[in-house]
């Protein structure tokens, strides 16, 4: 099967300083990633985490908070390098790149969806989602059919008749669809969502996830933090992380099924 990344003993410690001994204290501390190496205090978010994400995958990434969930989204994202293992995304290796082969991984091969929708407040709808274009290799200006394609977008996600609005005349759902259309305008190949449900009633939740489904049924991979379980029912694999390291794996649906996510949902179909 085809990947559409992968991590291989990833590792990411962050140097917080000098040690201070403390009577008493254990070299290593049991209740957190944190450790005392060399008269330096390390915290060691991710300690050895390998995973395939297949192509076409849906991914609910758990775990309590300093799990490491984070960090690894951070990580697949290009936002942070590893400290040791290697991040293969479209058959090239991230962990080895530069700033600004980053730049061009993040902007080309990777949609970001985030908690706090991360919309600028002065754009309209439409320049939001048109953003990240004007970033592409080379600055090329937006064509007639870069905007056309941000336009069938933003009526792709409910939002044709609001183009000209700003974020402050939207509500939280509404943003969040901004967000969702504008992690799609450079045809990534994997969407990273980070708690997008986060700020949402339940309800506007089920319709982001809602969204995110159907992406993932034209093939589209994604990768989801959540700390919600019935969210990440909506994924075909959930994945616990506790300390730094992959605690539990379930597959609960193939890669490719295109069925209906939700348990219940499922079953009451099935009743009709």
């Amino acid at each position: 099967m085809k990947l559409a990344a992968q991590v291989v003993d990833l590792t990411k410690f962050y140097d917080l300083g000098p040690a201070i001994p403390v009577a008493g204290a254990n070299d290593e501390l049991q209740y957190a990633p944190i450790a005392a190496n060399e008269g330096r205090i390390l915290v060691k978010a991710l300690r050895g985490v390998s995973i395939d994400f297949p192509e076409g995958d849906f991914v609910a990434v758990m775990g309590s908070s300093g799990s490491g969930k984070s960090t690894l989204l951070n990580v697949l994202g290009g936002l942070d390098r590893p400290t040791t293992g290697h991040y293969v995304l479209g058959g090239e290796d991230v962990s080895q790149m530069d700033d600004v082969e980053l730049s061009h991984v993040r902007n080309q091969k990777i949609g970001f969806i985030f908690q706090s929708y991360n919309l600028i407040m002065q754009y309209t709808v439409l320049e939001n989602i048109e953003l990240p274009l004007q970033y592409r290799p080379g600055y090329p200006a937006l064509s007639a059919a870069d905007h056309e394609w941000c336009l069938n977008l933003a009526k792709k996600v409910g939002l044709g008749d609001r183009l000209d609005h700003r974020p402050f005349q939207l509500s939280g759902g509404q943003q969040q669809r901004v967000a969702v259309a504008r992690s799609m305008v450079n045809d990534p190949e994997i969407i990273l969502a980070d708690e997008p449900t986060g700020n949402l009633d339940s309800a506007t939740g089920i319709e982001i996830m809602e969204m995110l489904w159907a992406l993932n049924r034209e093939g589209r991979t994604i990768i989801m933090v959540t700390h919600e379980h019935d969210i990440a029912e909506w994924a075909k694999r959930q994945i616990v992380m506790r300390d730094g390291l992959v605690h539990k794996e379930t597959r609960t649906r193939p890669v490719h099924d295109t069925s209906d996510p939700v348990p219940h949902r499922r079953m009451a179909s099935a009743n009709v």
